[in-house]
């Protein structure tokens, strides 16, 4: 007995209530996290650096009576500078589109998400170029699977031989021994995070944390900041894919597999030092966000077409090398 076919009867059509689009959440960066952010007028400016050393040398002497007091003076650096780079990224919808859109597809705001997407990345991978590499802080060692030499000490992923809570108590000693200030932050990777949750030596210090079975003892961001007696862990989760479009996706962690300890400051301040700084060129346009964050939409006659874009202006600046403490490869 002939039976009409389930395409006969039925036609596909989009959802409206769901679709599927794999945005990274803006907690996954830690561009904006790490160290503070001074809001700025001008695109580009001086600013001033008080020698350390300076400040750190004992001359002071008694003082006999009738005679004049011990004196001294600092030197002041006022050559370092920033130059806010502005970066944009655009994505046009076309008229033709948006009339033939299913009501699922939001053409305007997947634009939107789609450019602030973008952005989010680029400001990650230039976080990582300026300071979550080696050559960069005066303080660094490598990860190497055995018979570390100088300037290198054995992977965390190592269970036996690494020693993590060794590595981060002479570090933050070292840095505090060297400018005065105790790191307070520690930026690492997922896969670093990965290693140090299962490394026996830390799983040793927070096993009796808790009793309870529905809070079973665990590693995480807030007993590695207490364990290592930092302020905060900031761990970096975005992933970046390095493929064209059109070819064979190639996902991967966008810090690889180091760690950075460093000092930032709590907020930015006259004679306060810090490991960096960003720079957000807040008088651009009339932005007015801590970052200097834009989205518009304007409409192009010559494409039919209405561009959505994301804009930012911004310079990131190691301003203090001694504050900081670099692991590469510090995970196998």
């Amino acid at each position: 007995m002939a039976q009409p076919t389930n395409s006969a009867v039925h036609v596909d059509a989009a959802l409206t209530n769901i679709s599927v689009a794999f945005l990274q959440g803006a907690d996954k960066f830690v561009a904006g996290k790490v160290f503070p952010n001074v809001p700025v007028a001008k695109q580009s400016d001086r600013y001033f650096v008080f020698d350390r050393g300076d400040f750190n040398r004992d001359e002071a002497q008694i003082r006999a009576p009738g005679t004049e007091s011990a004196g001294g003076g600092y030197d002041l650096d006022n050559t370092p500078t920033y130059f806010a780079n502005v970066y944009a990224f655009h994505h046009d919808v076309p008229d033709q589109v948006r009339a033939n859109a299913d009501p699922a597809v939001d053409v305007e705001r997947a634009a939107a998400e789609y450019a602030t997407h973008k952005m989010l990345i680029q400001r990650e991978k230039l976080w990582a170029t300026n300071f979550f590499t080696t050559g960069k802080w005066t303080n660094e060692e490598t990860g190497v699977a055995s018979s570390p030499a100088s300037g290198e000490t054995i992977q965390w992923s190592d269970q036996t031989a690494g020693d993590p809570i060794g590595d981060m108590r002479s570090a933050i000693t070292t840095v505090e021994e060297s400018t005065g200030f105790t790191p307070n932050k520690l930026v690492i990777t997922k896969t670093v995070l990965d290693a140090l949750v299962d490394h026996p030596d830390i799983v040793d210090r927070v096993k009796y944390a808790t009793s309870t079975t529905a809070n079973p003892a665990m590693v995480n961001e807030q007993t590695l900041a207490a364990l290592f007696g930092l302020e905060q862990v900031l761990v970096m989760r975005g992933i970046e894919n390095t493929a064209n479009q059109g070819a064979t996706a190639s996902h991967s962690f966008i810090g690889g597999k180091n760690a950075l300890l460093t000092y930032a400051a709590p907020s930015p301040s006259l004679m306060t030092p810090t490991g960096g700084y960003q720079f957000s060129w807040t008088g651009f346009m009339g932005q007015t966000n801590a970052f200097g964050f834009a989205t518009k939409r304007f409409y192009r006659d010559e494409l039919e077409s209405t561009r959505v874009e994301a804009q930012a202006a911004y310079d990131m600046k190691l301003v203090s090398a001694d504050l900081g403490y670099f692991f590469g490869s510090i995970v196998a």
